[in-house]
């Protein structure tokens, strides 16, 4: 544990230190060093194959600072200190436009706190403690996320995120008072369940809890508002590891009250279901890059709930292979997602940094200008997509062949929930590769449509470095996958409480042959490029117009737009996504212009949330009668307040 606490302190002095004196430089040493350094904890539990463990005595009531890094910690602390690592050298970069506009000061001391407040909740044993970061984690990425406060959406993000956060802790602490009373302590080694009853109210408070965080469909709405809010490597941080804080807190309380009935499945496969699909349909609607890759999110968070959802119902049903399969993808797609999405929000904020503009209405004819963010993007698009050999196929293939494999089985339960994750997967697929063509299509190729396009140019090497590294991590763990089988083994041995080396290994035959059909794919592809620049080399090439069917001087507007793009899929699913369709059709031979926008409300938040929050807000203020302004009347309700407590507790 010495280099985790030594990264830690290196952290949180970074932070300080870049607050109280005022550079920039410090903050950065500090939020590249101290990841790193803590990195080495997670590798060194791996290595030894045992968990690391600090405990000391806390002065707050029933607290303690119990930290430990088991398998299921150091598998979600180690994205998180990588990503993190790599977001602050992007982010200083990045963020050289607001130097003379803003104090950078705070966003240094927040970032560093957001980091070490999440390395906190990954390890922390102890509820008090835990809940003490899970707070301070929501209050630092509060501050980044409204970091262009001057802006009213900016702000309204910033907002709904607080709020969401604080629903979801309330949940969370009414979870760990019960779990404490039941107890009598909150020491995670002393919990444990007296009945089944007890045990499923628990588990739906850490499904609301947690779920807010990790953004299951409807609990989402504050992600796409937040995370295109953020600095990019903010948002980076925020949808590639912090959601997944709430993936890690569901199984850890899943650990904690130990295999329920087969309904907790069912509950986190209905939920993936519909997360994976309203994720990618809101996706392909949207017009703004980074709104789009928010709404991705939601849809790969389902896609792990799905994989969840099928281990936690094997295990109920005494399905090793479903068990083991089902928990392996979804672990891995937790990692998955990490790298590409950080490598896709990464890239995006490439885009705005060099034209100024989220739309992807106003960009187009970008890969001729930024060929290399064009190349890492479209890496992080077919991850993204699942295709082979990139990472992404990887853990959707553990899933499905987990699925299929269930599908022969006996139980009825395991035969539906299979079909109904196999349906719902190849369904999300399918939605999530046309949403990625539309924006790499729309955003890359074609003809610019606004002048900051036209005038790119490529971003230098401090934000190029860390969109190649994930963008190799992605090739890596794709191409390695088959060689992934310890660590993932340790975990979900945790999980499932069960050895699942055998039922891992049967799988990792099939995975090896496609992974190598793809890579073989892909080195064809790189040595016929490499064959073509060899033939041209020394050569004059020349660029022509080829028969342009009697356009002799196309426009950008001559090119399919984010909307067309999306129509026809929009137009088809507009039952249950409300799309609505603006269209001024050409009236003449030479028409002097047209129309055509789609919009697509969040039904979540309209339909759902914005009537429920009226109502309060119309409930509360019949009690502004309560708010005189006089001091006085504010001791007396803190002073009658008390006395209740006192009475009840003497009753």
């Amino acid at each position: 544990m010495n280099f985790f606490l030594a990264g830690l302190c290196i952290l949180i002095t970074g932070g300080l230190m870049a607050w109280l004196l005022r550079r920039e430089s410090v903050g950065l040493i500090g939020a590249i060093m101290g990841p790193l350094m803590a990195l080495l904890a997670p590798i060194q539990a791996w290595r030894h194959g045992k968990a690391l463990s600090i405990s000391m005595p806390w002065n707050v009531p029933y607290g303690s600072f119990f930290l430990e890094i088991d398998a299921l910690s150091a598998f979600f602390l180690a994205p998180i200190l990588a990503i993190s690592a790599l977001g602050a050298l992007y982010g200083f970069e990045y963020l050289i436009p607001y130097r003379n506009k803003r104090n950078l000061r705070s966003v240094w001391f927040f970032y560093n706190i957001l980091v070490a407040s999440m390395m906190i909740v990954v390890t922390a044993k102890n509820g008090i403690l835990f809940l003490t970061a899970w707070e301070t984690m929501a209050l630092a990425s509060f501050f980044l996320v409204i970091f262009e406060a001057e802006r009213p959406e900016t702000l309204n993000a910033g907002w709904s995120y607080l709020i969401a956060s604080h629903m979801g802790t309330a949940c969370l602490l009414v979870l760990f008072i019960w779990l404490g009373r039941l107890n009598g302590t909150l020491d995670f080694n002393g919990f444990g369940v007296a009945g089944a009853r007890e045990a499923g109210f628990m588990f739906l408070l850490a499904v609301l809890g947690f779920g807010i965080k990790a953004g299951f469909f409807p609990l989402h709405v504050w992600l796409p508002e937040a995370h295109p809010a953020a600095p990019s490597h903010v948002s980076a941080l925020m949808s590639g590891v912090m959601v997944k804080t709430g993936i890690y807190g569901l199984l850890q309380v899943y650990l904690l009250l130990g295999p329920g009935p087969a309904w907790w499945g069912w509950l986190l496969i209905s939920i993936g279901a519909l997360s994976g699909l309203f994720g990618a349909l809101f996706a392909l609607a949207q017009h703004d890059l980074k709104r789009l890759l928010a709404y991705s999110s939601v849809e790969n968070i389902g896609i792990i709930a799905l994989g969840l959802g099928l281990g936690m119902l094997g295990r109920t049903l005494n399905d090793p292979f479903l068990a083991t399969l089902g928990f392996c993808g979804g672990l891995l797609h937790v990692l998955n997602h990490g790298l590409f999405k950080s490598l896709l929000f990464l890239s995006a904020g490439a885009v705005v940094h060099v034209t100024g503009t989220r739309d992807m209405e106003r960009l187009g004819g970008l890969i001729k200008r930024i060929p290399w963010t064009a190349a890492l993007f479209l890496l992080g698009a077919m991850a993204i997509s699942g295709l082979p050999p990139l990472n992404g196929f990887v853990s959707e293939f553990l899933i499905l062949l987990g699925a299929f494999r269930g599908i022969s089985s006996l139980s009825p339960q395991v035969v539906a929930a299979s079909a109904t994750s196999i349906a719902s997967l190849a369904l999300i697929g399918g939605l999530a590769i046309a949403c990625f063509i539309r924006a790499f299509g729309v955003s890359f190729l074609g003809e610019p449509r606004a002048k900051r396009a036209q005038g790119a140019h490529e971003v230098r090497w401090p934000m190029l470095f860390p969109m190649v590294v994930l963008a190799a991590g992605c090739l890596m763990v794709g191409i390695g996958s088959p060689w992934l089988d310890r660590p993932l083994t340790l975990v979900v041995a945790a999980i499932s409480g069960q050895q699942s080396g055998q039922f891992l290994a049967d799988s990792i035959p099939s995975l090896l042959s496609l992974t190598m059909l793809g890579t073989g794919f892909l080195v064809l592809v790189a040595l016929l490029a490499g064959f073509r620049i060899w033939l041209l080399h020394g050569r004059p090439v020349e660029e022509a117009l080829t028969w342009d069917c009697g356009y002799a001087r196309p426009s950008s507007r001559m090119q399919y737009t984010a909307s067309s793009f999306a129509q026809p899929l929009m137009n088809f699913f507009a039952a249950i996504t409300g799309s609505t369709t603006r269209f001024k059709p050409l009236d003449r031979f030479y028409p002097v212009a047209a129309e055509f926008t789609t919009a697509t409300p969040d039904i979540a938040r309209t339909r759902l949330f914005d009537p429920v929050f009226r109502k309060v807000r119309h409930a509360l203020m019949k009690l502004r009668w309560i708010q005189h302004g006089h001091p006085q009347l504010y001791v007396l309700y803190i002073a009658i307040t008390l006395l209740t407590l006192f009475l009840w507790k003497l009753g």
